[in-house]
């Protein structure tokens, strides 16, 4: 038995996990909020009990040696050479990654080239692996890449329709991201399915406040929604998703605002929150539809619209699908998405239940037992598989 810790870091934050492995057993689990602010937020379970407490943490280095050091004085570990191995998740392996590695001195000058394909999330994940290198030097540590489970896109559908030279020289191309929790759901489809992952066809829909949509045939990613960054796709909390790029110079002529100012607009104002006009939350929106508001029934439209259309797509791709995953915040959760997501495709051989499409938060098939495509409701664990990956890598 090895004791395991799986880390994100966010550019003002850390959570974290603690497993006992192979188990699987999570000993304890948290967050660290407003990193580098005032009234700094240090949430963690100690035996089964959440506890809360409010300080001033100025950087990752201080959170990393409050976390380590509440883990031995709570009586949660007895000393830190307990801990075997640390798994950290890492938004970006360009091309360079294709499955999570251990983590050596190079790694780092090369997460550093890769940074400018993720700037925003990219240095706050470099600045976790480097607190925890500072206080466990000795501890081997495993980066666990959001991008790699797509790395078995053909170029048919990485490439974008731009000049070659543009893919060749600058790494323009669709990369995809949320392959940590795709990865998880879709092997858990083939446990519960009880069929080999070779055999199967699926399309993974991760549901949340960014959300995207992937198309895995035979265990392996052929196709995915997110593109060269997280902003591509299916529309979101506050993002747009794809649109017409023909929009950026109009909207910049239209508004003066900066070609960057643009982008914020597409990253922090559109989706779900530019459309009803009130919230990125769908649950506010949902609320605020059932009781007539216009708006937030058409956010709930488009975003549904968009995920519907990207399934019949997924499954024109593969010559038909065997299941289709709802996973994440709102796939787990939200029976009137999965609703409208499903609406119209009997065509395809999808017959689903609404009593069983009531389920909220866990493990669920909620089509009819004579549905050729099963669907199946699967609670996403991208913790889990971080662990998994530490412990067959150290």
């Amino acid at each position: 038995m090895t004791k395991v810790i799986a880390i994100n870091a966010g550019s003002s934050s850390l959570k974290f996990q603690l497993f006992e492995m192979p188990e699987e057993e999570v000993i304890t689990k948290g967050l660290i909020e407003r990193i580098g602010l005032d009234n700094s937020v240090f949430t963690i379970s100690v035996n089964g009990e959440k506890q809360k407490e409010v300080t001033n943490i100025p950087n990752h280095d201080v959170a990393v040696k409050l976390l380590l050091d509440k883990l031995t004085s709570a009586g949660i570990i007895n000393s830190l050479d307990e801990i075997n191995g640390i798994g950290h998740r890492v938004i970006h392996g360009g091309e360079v990654y294709t499955d999570s590695v251990v983590i050596k001195n190079e790694d780092i000058a090369k997460f550093e080239e890769l940074s400018e394909l993720a700037p925003l999330h990219y240095p706050a994940n470099i600045t976790g692996i480097k607190a925890f290198q500072n206080i466990l030097p000795n501890i081997p540590a495993v980066a666990v890449f959001d991008t790699a489970f797509h790395q078995t896109m053909p170029e048919s559908s990485f490439l974008y329709s731009l000049p070659y030279d543009y893919y060749k020289d600058f790494g323009i191309r669709k990369y995809g991201f949320h392959g940590t929790s795709h990865k998880y759901v879709s092997q858990r489809a083939s446990e519960m399915l009880g069929r080999p992952l070779e055999q199967l066809r699926l399309i993974s829909c991760h549901l949340g406040n960014g959300a995207s949509i992937a198309a895995i045939e035979g265990g392996n990613s052929i196709d995915t929604s997110m593109g060269f960054t997280p902003l591509a796709g299916v529309t979101m909390g506050t993002r747009s998703g794809n649109i017409d790029p023909a929009l950026i110079p109009f909207i910049m002529e239209k508004t003066n605002l900066t070609a960057e100012g643009v982008l914020n607009v597409l990253n922090k104002q559109s989706g779900m929150l530019g459309v009803s006009g009130f919230s990125s939350d769908l649950r506010d929106i949902e609320i605020q539809s059932a009781e007539g508001n216009e708006r937030a029934r058409l956010a709930l439209d488009v975003f549904s619209n968009r995920i519907h259309k990207y399934i019949g797509s997924y499954a024109a791709r593969m010559n038909g699908v065997d299941a289709i995953i709802f996973t994440a915040g709102i796939g787990e959760n939200s029976d009137v998405i999965r609703a409208e997501v499903l609406k119209g495709l009997e065509f395809m051989g999808v017959y689903w239940d609404p009593a069983l499409n009531k389920t909220r938060g866990e493990e669920a098939f909620i089509n009819y037992p004579h549905s050729p495509v099963k669907v199946i409701v699967i609670p996403t664990d991208e913790e889990v598989m971080i662990a998994r990956d530490v412990t067959r890598l150290t």
